[in-house]
């Protein structure tokens, strides 16, 4: 191994040790004080709830746990949106779980929490996956009901979507085990089931001051929507449970009597691990981003047994396709290749680029992979498409279009992985998150933007200093350099991952090493979902 090598892996093992300390970060939610005052209310934390439902021996994966990060700080903050959401199995069974984090301002909703949510739905929607919602919330962050409340992607789509859910066949259970109030103590009684935790769980569409100010009765909370209420005289609620283990172990008894699913059909076979080792995806994957390196190196050291087998290997270079097996799993993969590649014509292509050939190969393999009916694995080290000239000449947007229509109009479920740069139409192209992948993930290495911070930076200083200049003043270099590291700091934060994580443009930021398990997970998940269109491409410039 080289020294450049031995400089990459310290890189990008130290960018993994700081994912590691931020997520230990997370995982105390609202602090280890509040985690207290939970445990002395007899209650478990979110996150011991959930690991407590779901089988200790099988993998899980955590959706969206850098949801609201830095972005609510003037509020006090709110560690992964004050909810968990876990993709895992319960007695055998692949479920979601959503679980709010009382220790978050008692779970109480902030606008990204509605969108991790709606996200937790979507991914159950897609998949066919049953949902089990563990309630403990004191309802809309006040603060900012405007921001959560009214429109189409806010708080009441939850319950529009259990109603939708409901219809489709999807199970929904879930567990009251602490407050539900106002609009949502519709979510647990929209579910197919509902249980309660005695003397922990309530609830009410007004708590017992509302009541008092709105129509003078006095009554306290547990009268007014506690366990002995809804099982007994309401009937609101399905089952009684004493404590959160008695209510997680009926869940478990619910969920290991629901029957099989409908499955999509997707191949797989025993899996095989990488000849290749993993660990040496930190040594090959650049510190650097404008250095190159071979992607089928990273592709080897993801996929069973080493084996990728390539499709039109000498055409259309900057993107690699072809067939490979991950966890058994058999996939389709679209990456982009970040060396300098030589065409047949002696033409030499930038790596990471998308030219027409490139385009032009990944359109018809997305179509093969639609019609052989095997899943999609993007790999994004993307700068964008080529421009210039020769490019417009040649019809790069019109290439381009048709690999977008492609990835739009796919019905195989698709999944990506940022490993590195995602830039502009790029992004779009190698299935992006306004492209519907089933799970999107980043590594710690990954950056989404419009453009690299470097070549932003350059654009708004430009627009800055003009600005500037026609006010009649005077720029000198330093001044010039003082400004464009400015503008540069704040594009740099804007295009980390955790940035893209926190708003849930990604559902996580994720070791390499786990790469593997995600995408078979996923794979399974939507192996529940039998495909019920047809591929079309539509109308397309040939």
């Amino acid at each position: 191994m080289d020294l450049n090598f031995n400089k990459n892996e310290d890189h990008n093992k130290l960018l993994v040790s700081t994912l590691k300390n931020k997520l230990a970060k997370v995982k105390l939610g609202g602090g280890k004080d509040r985690i207290e005052k939970q445990h002395k209310q007899g209650k478990l934390t979110a996150r011991e709830r959930i690991k407590y439902l779901l089988d200790p021996e099988k993998p899980s994966i955590e959706i969206g746990a850098f949801a609201g990060e830095d972005m609510y700080e003037e509020h006090g903050g709110a560690p992964g949106g004050g909810v968990v959401v876990k993709i895992g199995y319960v007695k055998g069974k692949q479920c979601i779980v959503v679980a709010n984090d009382a220790t978050v301002k008692a779970g109480a909703w902030f606008p990204i929490t509605a969108k991790k949510n709606l996200r937790a739905q979507e991914i159950s929607i897609e998949n066919r996956l049953p949902i089990i919602y563990l309630v403990d919330s004191a309802g809309v962050y006040l603060p900012m009901q405007d921001e959560i409340f009214p429109d189409k992607e806010h708080f009441g789509r939850m319950f529009r979507n259990n109603a939708v859910m409901s219809s489709m066949g999807i199970t929904q259970i879930a567990a009251v085990m602490g407050s539900c109030v106002a609009g949502g103590a519709y979510l647990p009684i929209m579910s197919d089931e509902a249980l309660i935790v005695d003397k922990t769980g309530s609830i009410f569409l007004a708590g017992s001051y509302l009541v008092k100010a709105a129509i003078g009765e006095s009554i306290d909370n547990e009268t007014l929507g506690g366990a002995t209420t809804h099982c007994e005289i309401s009937g609101v609620t399905d089952y009684k449970s004493k404590d959160d283990k008695d209510a997680l172990d009926t869940i478990k008894n619910i969920v290991s009597k629901i029957g099989d699913f409908d499955k999509a059909g997707f191949n797989r076979e025993k899996a095989i691990k990488p000849k290749k080792d993993p660990k040496d995806i930190y040594g090959i994957l650049p510190k650097a981003r404008s250095e190159q390196y071979d992607m089928r190196e990273i592709i080897e050291r993801l996929v069973d047994d080493s084996d990728f087998e390539e499709y039109k290997e000498g055409y259309g270079k900057t993107i690699l396709t072809g067939y490979a097996r991950i966890d058994g799993w058999a996939v389709g993969i679209v990456a982009n290749q970040r060396t300098l590649v030589k065409t047949k014509k002696g033409e030499m292509q930038f790596g990471g680029v998308i030219y027409s050939d490139s385009a032009d190969k990944a359109t018809r393999f997305i179509a093969n992979c639609n019609q052989k009916k095997i899943p999609l694995v993007f790999l994004q080290d993307v700068t964008g498409f080529m421009v210039g000239s020769k490019s417009e000449h040649g019809g790069i947007i019109k290439d381009g279009a048709k690999m977008v229509n492609a990835v739009s109009n796919s019905v195989v479920p698709k999944f990506t992985v940022i490993i590195g740069n995602s830039y502009g139409a790029g992004n779009y192209a190698m299935c992006g998150k306004a492209y519907d992948p089933r799970l999107i993930v980043a590594w710690p290495s990954a950056e989404l933007a419009v453009m690299s911070g470097n070549s932003a930076a350059k654009v708004l200083l430009q627009i800055e200093t003009a600005s500037l200049k026609k006010q009649g003043k005077k720029i000198s270099e330093e001044d010039e350099k003082e400004l464009y590291d400015k503008i540069k700091a704040r594009y740099d934060k804007q295009i980390s991952p955790y940035y893209a994580a926190a708003r849930i443009w990604t559902d996580a930021v994720i070791d390499p090493a786990e790469t593997r398990n995600w995408i078979s997970m996923g794979i399974e998940a939507a192996n529940h979902a039998p495909i019920e269109k047809k591929f079309n491409l539509g109308v397309i410039q040939v």
